[in-house]
């Protein structure tokens, strides 16, 4: 099964935007306890001491959004050609 690339980037471009969002608000309402979420994500017990001041501003917040969304475009678009690369391979086996 081929893979529509640009539909399948955009989709998970879509999605990764969603997330940022949701973390955005997360991180707006519950600093602390996001800073306490991502020290245990990235196994790190001081994660304060590196991360200082957790603040969201427009321009970081549109900035961030965009890099999450363009970034994923970019990596799904890679992944879909890839998938479509290696399945054409299998049909002439």
């Amino acid at each position: 099964m081929e893979l529509q690339k640009n539909k399948f980037a955009l989709a998970a471009g879509g999605v990764m935007g969603i997330v940022y969002v949701v973390c955005a608000i997360f991180v707006a309402l519950w600093p602390n306890f996001a800073m306490q979420l991502f020290g245990w994500l990235i196994h790190l017990v001081n994660v304060d001491k590196f991360a200082g001041d957790v603040q969201i501003t427009a321009s970081g917040f549109i900035i961030g959004l965009l890099q999450a969304v363009i970034y994923t475009y970019i990596v799904a678009y890679l992944f879909a050609s890839l998938h479509n690369r290696f399945m054409s391979g299998n049909k002439q086996q």
